[in-house]
């Protein structure tokens, strides 16, 4: 039925989409943290068109299986509707692959590789402010941290 598949291709648009938003904020964190002052700024016009496009990627994917690759279908318990991973044809298991690694892995190996370097810089940035205190005879590097004792 087609509220069936609406449910379905709208829950998956949603679901995609903040895949993908996760993804640009990781390389948004990227750029700032990793690039620095190096790093091409982030601009309204700039979010807006990443946005556009995010929703583009994401409707190509949920709107692929209205059009006829694979298909929404009621889920088990028939309270849901989600995509169709039972039937064993090439054709219903190649968009469940090629989704799956567009739509799902493709972003975790993007989020790993920003945030594997995101950590890299800021380790590298604590390990310099470590050395400069230990130059400067700075015992702490914590604000506010005499003696480590508390104010309560």
């Amino acid at each position: 039925p087609f509220a069936c598949e609406l449910y379905a291709m709208i829950g998956s648009l949603f679901g995609v989409t903040s895949i993908w938003t996760m993804v640009f904020i990781a390389l948004d964190r990227y750029n700032v943290i990793v690039k620095g002052l190096s790093a091409r700024p982030m601009t309204t016009k700039l979010a807006l068109f990443q946005i556009f496009c995010i929703y583009l990627h994401g409707l190509f994917w949920t709107l692929a299986p209205m059009l006829g690759w694979s298909r929404y279908v009621p889920e088990a318990n028939m309270t849901a509707c989600g995509t169709d991973y039972l039937t064993q044809t090439w054709h219903s298991r190649s968009y469940i692959v090629v989704y799956a690694s567009f739509a799902y892995f493709t972003p975790l190996l993007v989020i790993i590789y920003a945030y594997y370097f995101i950590v890299k810089a800021v380790a590298s940035h604590e390990k310099s402010m470590r050395d400069q205190a230990k130059k400067m005879n700075v015992s702490s590097l914590r604000s506010g941290d005499q003696n480590s004792t508390s104010a309560e």
